[in-house]
C-alpha cells in the first residue's frame, strides 16, 4: 500500500511540475536551475552522514549549513543587483576579483563533476551483486570517457536537453521520498522508538567536517550567470525562492531521517541511503537509483560544458573549450582513483569556498563603495569563514 501511495505522490508531484501555469511561469523556470543544483548530489549522501556524525544535532547542522548558504547567497544577489546597476563603474581590483573568481569557478567545475560521476558510479554498481569500490570507478572512468568523447566529436547539446528532464524526475521522486519517510516516521513516534542519539564528532573536528560539507548545499551561484535569459531582479528573486525551498526540503528531510534511525543501523557509505529506504519502503531504492542515474549525468554534463566554456571565454579563445574537456577528465580519473567519493566531497567544498569567498570579497568592496559599511563588515566576515573552509574543511572519513 505504502509503495502504491509513494507512486502516486511522486507522479502528482511530476504532473504538478509539468502544469503549464507553473512550468512557464518565469520566476520558476528561473528558479529550477539554482534549485535542481542545491538539491542534488548532496541529497543522496547528507542524510546519512549527518546522521551518523551528529545524531540528533543533525537538524540543528543542516540549519547552519542552509544559514550559512544563504549568507554567501546574500553577498552573490548583491554582486548581481550592484552589476545591474554600476557594472560599468567597476574598478580595476574589482574586475581583478572577477577574473580570479572565474578561474576559481572553473577550477570549482572540474572538480565536482569528479564528485558526480564518483556518485553515479557508486550507484550503477549498487544495481548488481558486484562489491566494492573498484567496480564503481571503472564505471567513472568509463563515463567520464564517454562524456569526452561527445563533448570533443560532437558538442553536448543532444545530452544537455537531459538536464531538463532529470530536474523534474529528481524533484518528483524526493517528493515520494518525503511522503515515504514521513509515513515511516509517523509509525516510529507512534511506536515510542524515536531515536536521540547522542553526536560522534564534536570540538573542532565537527567544525571541519561541517565545512567540508558546504557543496551539498551550493548551486545557488547559478543564478548569477542568468543574465542573458532573465533580469536581475527575476535572478534574485529566483535564488531567493530555490534557496527558501531547498532549505525547506533539507531541514524536513534530516529532521525525519535522524529521528527515525539509529546512526549504528547504517554503514556509512556513499549509498548508505539505498539501505535505509529499504527498509522505510521496497520502491523507494529504485526510485532513488533512478533519481541518482539520471541527476548525477545530467549536472556532470551540465558543468563539464560550463568548464570548457569558461576556460575557452577566460583565455580568449586560445584554448578551445575542447581542450577544457581534456583537463577535466584528466583531474577527474586521477581524482577518482586517488580519493574516495567523500573525499572528493571535502574537495570540491573547499573550491568552491575558494569562490564564495572571491564573491564576498567583491561584494565587501562594492558595499564600502556605497556607503554601506556594516553590510561591507559582514561580507569580509563572511569572506573569512571561506577562506577557513579552504584552508580547513575535512572529510567525514
Amino acid at each position: 500500500m505504502l509503495n502504491a501511495l509513494i507512486l502516486l505522490v511522486v507522479v502528482a508531484t511530476g504532473a504538478l511540475l509539468m502544469w503549464p501555469k507553473l512550468a512557464n511561469a518565469t520566476l520558476w523556470r528561473a528558479a529550477i536551475t539554482p534549485l535542481a543544483s542545491i538539491i542534488g548530489s548532496g541529497f543522496l549522501v547528507l542524510g546519512p552522514i549527518l546522521n551518523a556524525s551528529f545524531g540528533a544535532y543533525a537538524p540543528l547542522v543542516m540549519a547552519i549549513l542552509c544559514g550559512a548558504a544563504y549568507l554567501f547567497g546574500a553577498a552573490i544577489r548583491f554582486n548581481i543587483w550592484r552589476l545591474n546597476n554600476k557594472g560599468e563603474n567597476r574598478s580595476p581590483s574589482e574586475r581583478g576579483l572577477e577574473l580570479a573568481s572565474a578561474w576559481s569557478l572553473a577550477f570549482a567545475y572540474i572538480i565536482s563533476v569528479a564528485y558526480y560521476l564518483n556518485l553515479l558510479g557508486a550507484f550503477a554498481v549498487s544495481l548488481t551483486e558486484v562489491e566494492g569500490h573498484i567496480p564503481a570507478k571503472l564505471v567513472t572512468t568509463a563515463t567520464f570517457a564517454i562524456i569526452l568523447i561527445v563533448g570533443w566529436t560532437r558538442g553536448f547539446g543532444a545530452l544537455e536537453r537531459l538536464e531538463e528532464v532529470s530536474v523534474g524526475i529528481k524533484l518528483a521522486i524526493i517528493a515520494g521520498l518525503l511522503f515515504g519517510l514521513a509515513v515511516f516516521f509517523g509509525k516510529t513516534a507512534s511506536a515510542g522508538n524515536l531515536v536521540f542519539s547522542a553526536a560522534t564528532v564534536s570540538g573542532w573536528q565537527a567544525v571541519a567536517l561541517v565545512g567540508g560539507l558546504l557543496v551539498t548545499v551550493q548551486g545557488f551561484e547559478t543564478s548569477r550567470y542568468l543574465g542573458a535569459e532573465y533580469s536581475a531582479p527575476t535572478r534574485i528573486k529566483s535564488m531567493k525562492l530555490a534557496q527558501g525551498v531547498s532549505t525547506a526540503i533539507y531541514l524536513v528531510y534530516i529532521l525525519l531521517l535522524s529521528f527515525a534511525f539509529a546512526p549504528d543501523a547504517l554503514d556509512l557509505s556513499e549509498t548508505a541511503i539505498i539501505g535505509l529506504m529499504e527498509v522505510v519502503a521496497p520502491i523507494l531504492p529504485i526510485l532513488l537509483i533512478v533519481a541518482a542515474l539520471s541527476a548525477q549525468f545530467s549536472a556532470a554534463v551540465a558543468d563539464t560544458g560550463g568548464a570548457g566554456g569558461l576556460v575557452s571565454e577566460l583565455t580568449g579563445g586560445r584554448l578551445a573549450p575542447r581542450a577544457g574537456y581534456v583537463l577535466l577528465a584528466v583531474v577527474g580519473v586521477a581524482l577518482t582513483w586517488a580519493a574516495s567519493v567523500f573525499e572528493i566531497i571535502s574537495y570540491v567544498s573547499r573550491a568552491f569556498a575558494l569562490y564564495y569567498a572571491i564573491q564576498t570579497l567583491i561584494a565587501a568592496k562594492g558595499a564600502a563603495l556605497k556607503g554601506q559599511p556594516v553590510k561591507a563588515v559582514g561580507f569580509v566576515a563572511l569572506a573569512g569563514v571561506a577562506v577557513a573552509i579552504v584552508l580547513f574543511g575535512a572529510s567525514v572519513e
